[in-house]
């Protein structure tokens, strides 16, 4: 089973998304292992976007996603980061198809509603930047016998 780090962005949560978008994983049959409803720092947004430090709108990303209230959120099962990131849609949402998260829900690529994990390493990452080992959930879920053989 793999880990990735979901986060609803301010955007969708003064949107009233965050309840959608669990929905969206839940009904796909993952299952969440961490969720905080925070409000993170410039300083912890810097670290969470390093890769994107030498982009032009590093700096601005950093401020807006330090503005508001940030729902985080681990969620794991199998091929875990890959259909994730299937399941947000494309970056813009201009590019999503219709049935992504994105693609349903957003227009503007400044305002996208969603971050997902792109990578198994960034998952790691990123987990590891927001969780704390005691802040996971360990059980298992009555699904799983009806969604993995």
């Amino acid at each position: 089973m793999e880990r990735t780090f979901i986060a609803v962005k301010p955007d969708g949560v003064q949107r009233g998304l965050c309840g959608e978008i669990m929905k969206r994983f839940e009904h796909r049959g993952f299952k969440l292992v961490a969720a905080k409803f925070v409000q993170a720092s410039e300083d912890h947004m810097k670290k969470h976007y390093l890769d994107l430090k030498d982009k032009p709108f590093y700096a601005g990303l950093c401020k807006y996603m330090s503005a508001g209230p940030i729902f985080a959120m681990v969620w794991e099962g199998q091929n875990m980061v890959k259909l994730g990131r299937m399941m947000l849609g494309e970056t813009n949402p201009a590019d999503s198809k219709p049935g992504t998260i994105r693609g349903d829900l957003c227009v503007n690529i400044g305002r996208n509603i969603v971050h997902g994990s792109d990578t198994l390493e960034n998952a790691k990452m990123e987990v590891d930047l927001w969780f704390k080992a005691e802040e996971f959930v360990t059980y298992t879920s009555c699904e799983q016998a009806w969604l993995y053989e």
